[in-house]
């Protein structure tokens, strides 16, 4: 049977005392406090493990379920979500003007983590309107905004992401979606959408599709695509329902994991759809849709590797299996696995992924918070660090959460490839987060080629120093100086690997992509370093000050130092692929690939 605990001291760790939500919210305005944010944190951790864990595995046998047309959730899923948004946690985050319950969005994405771990395929369709609203709040006209976010923020209608078609993933270019002009200033919409999550649902009454298509004569490539939404049923004047738009779900899919989660065939039929934004400039304003979604699957990675960890240290401290290293030869009693240090190597590994990725999760959150900012200065900042951090985020932690749920089943060896304890499901719905939101691949591409080889050369320096500068404060923390040390050394090393790219690129077009991935999991690696540093600087601080609870902060410097000694060095072993540079690579021409088939 599976089990999960929201892990409320690392979360108020985290939140209080690293990195200081409620100063940061007041200095937003906010009127939120520690026992207000705790209050909140507490709901949504019981939410998640009363309802949403126990439907996670059943959801999983069952799968979702398409009829004549129509999907039905497994068992359970609708009544969660009526629930869910009777408590009100749609609104959470969201502007009051609307209906919202004003409060940063860094606190509505800290407590999603517990929901993505209790129940990932769930929250496919619960947990998507956010980025719908902030791309309609950002580019839709009065009109639209009054007509449809309303009702997405309350939770009575949802909203989804159509990009794909059947021709074309992560190369937009080549989208053929047609929008045509109507004689009221509506558009109707014809094309195929695939991947869609939550195409077609019966958690809500209404779906709100944001749709990529191509306007008469638009211009080819990128430059070409507007954004357009396109509601299941069209609302009228009041925002009554009305009749069934030309919108259908063709099919399902079926999948390696979330199959509780309806992934749709989406066919637009001449629907009736608005414009959102300005023509031709549809990808940037779905971008807003995107980057909320990409630090949400960082979120999604992370809170597997939670969920694997709970489940492997369980199994660790109960399962009995060869003697302690340290038995005398008379005592032949079995040991628990977690005395062996190859198993502690596992549980380490999985608790420095969990616990890094939560506090680097938060950290851009806090971000996300000031992109939202009235003022143009401190917004255009926060958009530039997100920028930078985003891809990392997203890239890095979710090829990790792949690493910890695979270690759990190790953990648990046969037991662990079984159903029943659920670790087979985290490894198969971990598994998409590698490549929904753009693969790790374009996550590095986009971080070393559009960014750090072109605008943000200014930004990686200015975060940079500021790692350099908690490596100074840990500095003069003795017991901390081995940390220092691998902080110094990380950024020193990122920088010169930057540098030897940068380098690269001028005599071999190839030198990006063949570095791509090598460079995201090293800039990974130090990024979250430096979040674990400075929660073992916190930690340490509070040892110092006599804090009754030694032991929690004692483990907190000795997972940051397993990190260090451990998973910090891999750096080097991908340092030294990019230095190999393209031409192993690329110097096989296409036919020799086969050989030997």
């Amino acid at each position: 049977m599976q089990t999960y605990k929201a892990p409320l001291r690392d979360v108020r760790f985290c939140v209080h005392e690293v990195l200081d939500f409620v100063s940061h919210y007041r200095a937003l305005e906010s009127e939120l406090g520690t026992e207000e944010v705790d209050a909140v944190v507490q709901a949504v951790a019981t939410f998640a493990e009363d309802v949403l864990v126990p439907l996670n595995q059943g959801g999983d046998e069952e799968g979702a379920h398409f009829e004549a047309g129509q999907v039905r959730s497994p068992q359970g899923f609708a009544d969660a979500y009526e629930e869910y948004v009777e408590a009100g946690w749609p609104r959470l985050g969201n502007p009051a003007e609307y209906g919202g319950e004003a409060a940063p969005y860094s606190l509505k994405l800290c407590v999603s983590e517990f929901m993505q771990a209790a129940n990932h395929a769930w929250c496919m369709y619960a947990l998507l309107n956010d980025g719908a609203i902030k791309t309609l709040l950002g580019f839709a006209d009065a009109e639209l905004l009054e007509r449809f976010v309303p009702r997405l923020i309350s939770g009575e209608w949802m909203g989804t992401m159509c990009l794909t078609e059947p021709h074309c993933g992560s190369d937009l270019s080549q989208v053929r979606c047609r929008a045509e002009p109507r004689a009221d200033g509506s558009y109707s919409i014809s094309g195929t959408k695939i991947f869609i999550s939550s195409g077609e649902q019966d958690f809500s009454e209404n779906i709100v599709h944001l749709v990529l298509a191509r306007l008469p004569g638009a211009a080819s490539g990128t430059r070409g695509i507007s954004l357009f939404a396109v509601p299941k049923r069209v609302p009228d004047a009041s925002g009554a329902l009305g009749a069934v738009n030309s919108v259908r779900c063709l099919s399902i899919e079926d999948k390696m994991g979330l199959k509780a989660s309806a992934t749709c065939v989406m066919a637009f039929e001449g629907a009736q759809g608005w414009l959102v934004g300005e023509p031709g400039r549809g990808l940037n304003a779905m971008f807003v849709f995107i980057n909320k979604s990409r630090l949400g699957t960082a979120q999604q990675a992370q809170a597997h590797a939670e969920g694997a960890f709970q489940t492997s240290l369980a199994y660790a401290q109960q399962r009995l299996a060869g003697r302690a290293l340290d038995a005398s030869a008379e005592d032949v009693r079995p040991a628990a696995l977690i005395v062996h240090p190859d198993i502690r190597r596992m549980l380490l590994t999985q608790k420095a992924i969990a616990e890094g990725g939560r506090a680097f999760v938060l950290y851009c959150a806090k971000w996300v918070d000031l992109a939202d900012s009235p003022n143009a200065h401190v917004r255009a900042r926060a958009e530039r660090r997100l920028a930078l951090l985003t891809p990392i985020a997203k890239g890095a932690l979710s090829e990790w959460a792949t690493e910890a749920t695979d270690l759990g089943i190790q953990i648990l060896g046969g037991h662990g490839y079984m159903k029943e304890w659920g670790l087979e499901q985290r490894v198969r719905d971990v598994r998409i987060t590698r490549i929904y939101e753009g693969t790790t691949g374009i996550q590095g591409m986009d971080l070393l080629g559009r960014k750090l080889l072109g605008p943000l050369r200014e930004e990686f320096d200015g975060f940079t120093d500021e790692i350099l500068a908690l490596a100074a404060r840990a500095e003069r923390q003795r017991s901390l100086r081995g940390l220092s040390a691998g902080l110094v050394g990380g950024v020193n090393l990122w920088r010169e690997i930057t540098d030897v790219v940068a380098e690269q690129n001028r005599s071999d077009s190839a030198s990006v992509g063949a570095a791509a991935v090598d460079y995201l999991m090293l800039a990974g690696y130090v990024c979250v370093g430096y979040v674990l540093a400075l929660s073992a600087l916190v930690a340490q601080e509070r040892l110092d000050a006599g804090d009754a609870e030694s032991a929690f902060y004692r483990a907190k410097i000795q997972t940051t130092q397993f990190y260090f000694d451990k998973m910090l060095p891999r750096i080097h072993t991908h340092a030294q692929s990019i230095r190999n540079g393209s031409a192993s690579l690329m110097s096989m021409d296409e036919a020799s690939f086969g050989l030997g088939v």
